[in-house]
């Protein structure tokens, strides 16, 4: 599936492009992000403490990784990024996604917040279990532009 975001032309063009570091029960990141960060800005989310705010950083190599205390998710110890108008491209993970784009996150609302500041082309990424038929969305809800499974894509705008 990261194979084919390598061919994707908004993935060819971007400059800046924020990501996520997986966990074990989502799509797998970790080569694609090591393999890419040097040849593009990569961007990473950080947990904000118990604000349930996502903090931007730049990734710079596995060195600069930390487990988090509160989820055990490896995050970058760099610099802070917040030049959100600079992010081009925008991959997002999901518990689920719908063919209109919906995205059921993880409950806490981490992306919810994050989304609404960004003008980035979003694609949500998931395993093909994972769409459902239906998701439940608000106004304020950002959808997807793409939502990608490893069986293809269920959404494409572009």
């Amino acid at each position: 599936m990261l194979e084919k975001l390598e061919q994707h032309p908004r993935f060819i063009a971007a400059r800046t492009v924020l990501l996520y570091y997986s966990l074990s029960d989502e799509v797998q990141t970790h080569d694609f992000v090591e393999k890419w960060h040097r040849q593009k800005r990569i961007l990473l989310p950080v947990v904000k403490g118990d604000s349930n705010m996502l903090e931007l950083r730049i990734y710079t190599g596995k060195n600069c990784l930390k487990t988090s205390k509160a989820y055990h998710i490896e995050e970058p110890e760099g610099e802070t990024f917040t030049a959100y108008k600079d992010i081009e491209l925008a991959v997002i993970p999901g518990v689920s996604f719908d063919a209109q784009g919906n995205r059921l996150g993880r409950g806490k609302g981490y992306y919810d917040r994050l989304l609404p500041s960004l003008v980035s082309y979003n694609i949500g990424i998931c395993f093909g279990f994972q769409v459902s038929e239906k998701i439940p969305a608000e106004s304020f809800d950002r959808v997807m532009d793409e939502v990608w499974t490893e069986d293809g894509n269920i959404l494409c705008k572009a």
